[in-house]
Parts: structure tokens; C-alpha cells; sequence
């Protein structure tokens, strides 16, 4: 059973001005919301670190969520979008490089619920499964 695709997102060699702009970012994630017809729930949530960080944002979405977080100290931004219902592919790579200046964009997928299992998953690189099971667990990590 499919229950929904996960994307994850990594620009790097973004402008760093336009990481600490609030409202530049936040039209990335406004454009991803109108071009794939989400729902937001609520108003989105924004935090804007002190100077010279970064920003945070948070959409709630009745299909599930969608995440940002930038990183202007190192030019990168990352975004999580996740639909329990099909959507069409977002123009991440072109719209970043667009918008924040983005020199590479990385764009993950991974198909959640039981067909995950099946290694029906969707990557341009290692399959997020496959990376987040070869971490070590929390128990590991404290006893070393």
C-alpha cells in the first residue's frame, strides 16, 4: 500500500542574502503550494533567526506537511514535502537556481507504507530508506 510520497530537497551554493530573507523563501514554498494545488491548514508558521541565520518555515497541509530551513552561513537550504496523495513533479532544480541562485539541487523521493518495503521507491540518489536504515541508533550512538 502506497501511502504517500516524501520528497527531500537540498540546494547548495544558494546567495546567502536570499537564505536570510523570509519572504523570498517563503515564495519558494507559496510557488511549490499553488503549483501542485496543496492545502494549506492555517497560516504558515516563519522564524527568522538572529542575524546572520537563516529562516525556518512550516506548512501544515491536509495532505501533510511541507518543512524549510536555510542555512546562509554555508549557502544551503533544505526542504521536506509530504503528500499522502499523488502530486506531480515540482520544477525544484530550475526554480531554485531561479529564485535563491542555487548552484546544485539534490531532489530525493521515497514512497512511504508498505510498498516501500517492495523497493518501489523513487531516488536520484540512494534510496532514503536505505541511508536512514544504515544509521546507527540512538543506543549506539550514546555508548561510544
Amino acid at each position: 500500500m502506497n501511502i504517500g510520497t516524501e520528497w527531500l530537497i537540498d540546494a547548495e551554493g544558494c546567495s546567502a542574502n536570499l537564505l536570510r530573507d523570509v519572504e523570498v523563501v517563503r515564495s519558494v514554498c507559496d510557488e511549490v503550494v499553488a503549483d501542485l494545488g496543496l492545502r494549506v491548514v492555517g497560516e504558515p508558521l516563519w522564524h527568522q533567526f538572529p542575524q546572520p541565520g537563516g529562516v525556518t518555515g512550516l506548512y501544515l497541509l491536509t495532505e501533510s506537511h511541507l518543512a524549510c530551513h536555510t542555512f546562509p552561513e554555508t549557502g544551503a537550504v533544505t526542504f521536506n514535502l509530504y503528500c499522502c496523495r499523488p502530486r506531480p513533479e515540482f520544477a525544484w532544480e530550475a526554480r531554485l537556481q531561479s529564485i535563491l541562485k542555487a548552484t546544485r539541487v539534490t531532489v530525493r523521493t521515497a514512497v512511504r507504507g508498505s510498498e516501500a518495503d517492495r523497493g518501489s521507491e523513487v531516488s536520484s540518489d540512494a534510496s532514503f530508506e536505505a541511508k536512514v536504515s544504515s544509521l546507527p541508533s540512538l543506543l549506539e550512538v550514546i555508548s561510544q
